[in-house]
């Protein structure tokens, strides 16, 4: 791409005299047009702004000073050269305040112009380079912040080394205004069998009707998905506006929510406010499922508050969806283990057992729950923590291993539509995993990107890019008449041959026309 210049002077023999004595194309330039006084210029340069300007100091009507100065206000990336037949300083220190590196005294030869241009087109070029990289890192910056947020917020809730000043730190790189900001924080609970989308789901549905604006940040953790909201409603507004979130997803899906909602409090207090929904959760046993839970609506158990069995059982849940053994096992120890340095009476202890199995019964398939519902009776019979321990695992284990196979074959389900959407859709232009996954899936791109590469071993994009290209190989041996053009047309690469080439030369090694010679 070459710069275009403005060539600005009132005496028409000079003017001439340098647009026709420069090689432009040599300095990777263009001269664009001339102008013989400041205004003519201005007009020129609002119309068209080129991207250097070489212009006479003196000139009437407008200054080439005056000039410069309305054009670095107005134009700041436009670099000027200037030209003066007056060996003055004080002309040379003017221009240099409006940001002019050349100040040249006539009569300038090719040379001293060229020299000029030379070291602007330097100076533009690693402008545009600069540019280009600080753009690139704000897009990815644009793509990761989301991710970042969503991590943040995650390692907050759960981190008891993160305070106060990582709310500082990071709610200034996210431009959350902390000062006077008081929040809630929401923790959802889907209720029965569910896929990772519906999570992705309910988050969308509560983002248009409590509105973006009052979001601050979410995060999914485990089986649940925390919003972090400013506190502008009342709690009773708060719940109407919620429990049409949960009538919303139902209406859609066919799952129930419960909703803990904490109370108010500052940001720096966004871990309590955690703990004190998970607690609200640990309540849904005996509300039944698809409530919404306000810390209030607990009773408080004033002296045996510190002995409650506050287990997250957010990550033993999602092993035991995934069919992870290993690490619902591990879950499983922690949970066993702090019921053990409890020391509840043995009511309670069953009554927290139960709780955890219901929770991970809920992982099975929906078919096989009332078989590990009706098992509920046997607990009856269980009189120590290692009884009931051993059952627990018992079930928790087979629950994996149903789930690890029903995965396997919902995986390979959907590997097989992503192939078939490829197959189907090879010569539209817009075909991409983003496309795939918003247009036809309804699912989460990123996802999607990440299960078929672990399922295939391959990227997306370059599984579309071999389809095409054996297509290619298909078409170019069944028709030898074929055209360039018209393969990239049928191929998706819509009116651009020229890069068709250029990936089937990388894919074969040959271009198409040397390919269909030995074909």
């Amino acid at each position: 791409m070459k710069y275009k210049v403005l060539l600005i002077d009132d005496e028409r023999i000079i003017l001439e005299g340098i647009a026709s004595l420069m090689d432009w194309d040599k300095y990777g330039t263009q001269l664009a047009g001339t102008a013989r006084n400041g205004l003519e210029a201005l007009q020129f340069i609002e119309s068209q702004p080129p991207d250097i300007i070489i212009s006479d100091i003196r000139m009437p009507g407008m200054d080439g000073l005056s000039l410069v100065k309305q054009v670095k206000e107005k134009y700041p990336h436009i670099a000027c050269i200037m030209l003066s037949g007056f060996g003055d300083f004080d002309y040379a220190r003017q221009a240099m305040q409006h940001g002019v590196k050349h100040y040249l005294l006539k009569p300038c030869n090719e040379n001293t112009i060229a020299e000029a241009l030379v070291s602007v087109v330097e100076q533009l070029n690693e402008e545009r380079h600069t540019d280009a990289f600080m753009q690139r890192m704000q897009e990815e910056l644009k793509k990761v912040l989301p991710s970042a947020k969503e991590q943040f917020l995650k390692e907050y809730v759960t981190n008891k080394r993160y305070g106060r000043r990582e709310w500082d730190e990071y709610g200034r790189l996210f431009g959350i205004q902390l000062e006077n900001l008081q929040a809630r924080l929401l923790l959802f609970q889907l209720e029965g069998p569910y896929e990772f989308d519906h999570l992705f789901a309910i988050k969308n549905i509560a983002e248009d009707i409590l509105g973006k604006p009052i979001i601050l940040l979410s995060t999914t953790i485990g089986s649940q998905l925390l919003i972090l909201i400013r506190d502008q409603h009342a709690e009773a507004e708060l719940l109407t506006i919620l429990s049409e979130v949960r009538r919303t997803f139902f209406g859609y899906f066919r799952i129930d929510t419960t909703i803990a909602i904490s109370d108010a409090g500052e940001l720096a207090d966004a871990r309590k406010m955690y703990m004190d929904t998970l607690g609200c959760l640990n309540h849904r046993f005996y509300l039944g499922g698809g409530s919404l839970i306000t810390v209030r609506d607990i009773q408080m158990q004033n002296e045996q508050e510190e002995q409650a069995f506050l287990f997250d059982d957010s990550q033993l849940c999602l092993a035991a969806k995934s069919g992870n053994w290993e690490e619902t096992s591990r879950e499983l120890d922690e949970a066993f283990r702090i019921l053990a340095e409890l020391r509840l009476d043995d009511l309670t202890a069953k009554s927290n057992v139960i709780t955890l199995y219901v929770a991970l019964f809920r992982q099975a398939e929906p078919r096989r729950m009332n078989e590990y519902l009706q098992l509920l009776a046997k607990f009856e019979g269980l009189s120590t923590l290692q009884a009931l321990r051993a059952f627990v695992e018992e079930a928790a284990k087979r629950i994996c291993q149903e789930n690890y196979e029903l995965q396997a074959c919902r995986h390979s389900s959907i590997i097989h539509k992503m192939m078939n959407i490829v197959t189907e859709h090879l010569g539209n232009p817009a075909l991409s995993l983003q496309w795939a996954a918003s247009e036809i899936l309804y699912m989460n791109a990123d996802y999607l990107g990440k299960l078929f590469k672990k399922e295939t071993g391959d990227k997306f994009s370059n599984y579309v890019m071999k389809t095409r290209m054996d297509k290619a190989l298909e078409l170019i041996e069944e028709s030898n008449d074929v055209k360039v053009f018209e393969l990239a047309e049928q191929l998706g690469f819509g009116d651009n041959p020229h890069y068709f080439s250029q990936v089937f030369k990388k894919y074969t090694g040959k271009s198409p026309s040397d390919f269909k010679k030995t074909s």
